[in-house]
């Protein structure tokens, strides 16, 4: 029986380190990650492409396996957490099956896990209102916008309940207009549920605005150049992204990046 977490600590990395073997070589995609995340915080990772800032998401999420250090998930070897349903994933695609509604879609870890018809039933409806998609239910997903089937890709994350929501760079291929309305959603959603998000992105603005605490990474192998601790206010309207607050910590995010980038 897997015992509960004493610790508000959701997620402790010490020393991690991730090295794939290929026909070419081995690829250091992680080195020495020290980092640790609180329950409740919106976690952003930031840094170039091939960073290792996905590859971290999936160690937590028990889709990668380490090569050095430790990581736990709520008290619990990776692969414990996964077993125990501790996470929910978005992933970039919003991965929906097009024969399936998007009720059917949201409900299907439900079915899978065995939940029964009036749950799972309670379980969509409630998570499709969290996400604003109440109406879409007989919907199919190519009859939804780009940005729409992501809310329902995050309502199927959500479906379960689990504390813990991995999101890899979910707006990513979204136009700027739509990009926007999703964050501020987000941020609703967060205040809303209480989830502890770790979230990737490649977008500065985007980091800094959903952000408590931001993990800048370097290029390969991925190092932590620098967390920063957010101060901005819990309330964020869209143009609190023109406050001097705002800039002054999106200069320290470029920064870090530019700081990073001295391991190449």
């Amino acid at each position: 029986m897997l015992m509960k977490p004493i610790s508000d600590t959701v997620i402790s990395a010490n020393r991690l380190g991730l090295t794939f073997e290929t026909n070419d070589g081995p690829v250091h995609a992680l080195s020495e990650v020290d980092l640790d995340i609180r329950k409740g915080e919106f976690v952003s990772f930031i840094g170039p492409s091939g960073c290792g800032k996905t590859t971290f998401l999936r160690v937590i999420a028990d889709l990668e396996q380490p090569t050095a250090g430790t990581i736990s998930v709520n008290g619990m070897t990776p692969e414990e957490a996964r077993r125990s349903r501790a996470y929910g994933y978005v992933f970039q695609a919003a991965a929906l099956y097009p024969w399936r509604t998007i009720e059917r879609n949201v409900a299907l870890p439900l079915e899978i896990m065995g939940h029964s018809r009036d749950e799972r039933k309670a379980r969509v409806a409630r998570t499709l209102d969290l996400v604003n998609l109440t109406g879409f239910e007989k919907k199919y997903p190519w009859q939804l916008s780009g940005g729409m089937q992501q809310r329902a890709s995050i309502a199927r994350a959500l479906a379960f309940d689990a504390d813990l929501l991995l999101m890899d760079e979910p707006f990513g291929a979204l136009d700027e207009i739509v990009r926007d309305h999703l964050n501020e959603q987000l941020l609703q959603l967060w205040a809303r549920t209480n989830k502890t998000i770790c979230f990737v992105t490649h977008s500065i603005p985007e980091a800094v605005y959903l952000s408590t605490k931001i993990v800048v990474m370097s290029p390969r192998p991925g190092r932590v150049t620098d967390v920063i601790e957010s101060t901005l206010p819990a309330e964020r309207p869209l143009d609190i992204r023109e406050t001097p607050e705002f800039l002054a910590i999106a200069a320290r995010v470029r920064e870090g990046l530019r700081t990073g980038h001295s391991y190449e």
